[in-house]
């Protein structure tokens, strides 16, 4: 398994690379998705995942990259979503602050159930919750800082597109996403995360 994720991750990566719409942007957007690749190498053998998990990161990877590669306001097709649906903007930008969310939220519903952290039940799912929010927020004071490091060129990285609430939306999509991992994703996981943690007790 995981000789196919590290294929499909170099594969995306190094086709995002290959001329991107702004190189500054595309740094911004993949470096997320680098770190994440190397903490899951390098915690694999200590701390593996469950499958599910694994997919998940994969599919926010590639969300990433394809943003860097395009920037966000530019994906071709979700300007071509854009004109079949009237939207005035280009949302590709709603889709990676919804992933922002869903896996996150998985992420750390996995660290928290298997440390223990809390016990399972509604506080859990509230923690989950809260934590995506603040990741949210956080990635929108460093959305904030780099623009005023680098003035005009943080324009892409942005993606504002000109919407004067697209710091709340963000972090909308943000929570949404959270929610919805939480209630369609906790039966499957609960059941990966006990097949899981036998045999990491016992091997």
């Amino acid at each position: 398994m995981m000789y196919a994720w590290t294929a499909i991750f170099a594969a995306v990566l190094i086709w995002s690379g290959i001329q991107p719409t702004d190189r500054m942007t595309w740094v911004l957007e993949v470096l997320p998705a680098v770190i994440g690749a190397v903490a899951l190498a390098v915690t694999r053998k200590r701390f593996p995942l469950t499958p599910l998990l694994y997919g998940l990161i994969l599919i926010h990877c590639i969300i990433l990259m394809v943003g860097g590669h395009y920037t966000y306001a530019e994906v071709p097709l979700f300007d071509w979503l854009g004109d079949a649906f009237g939207w005035e903007r280009n949302n590709y930008d709603k889709l990676g602050h919804f992933a922002q969310g869903f896996v996150p939220a998985m992420i750390a519903r996995e660290i928290v159930v298997r440390r223990e952290v809390i016990r399972p039940g509604a506080w859990t799912s509230f923690f989950v919750v809260c934590f995506c929010l603040a990741l949210s927020a956080f990635y929108e004071l460093i959305e904030w800082w780099v623009a005023l490091a680098s003035g005009q060129d943080a324009e892409a990285f942005l993606g504002t597109q000109g919407y004067v609430w697209d710091t709340q939306s963000d972090m909308l999509w943000c929570l949404s996403g959270a929610i919805v991992a939480l209630l369609i994703l906790s039966r499957v996981h609960d059941r990966q995360i006990q097949r899981l943690t036998p045999r990491l007790k016992t091997g």
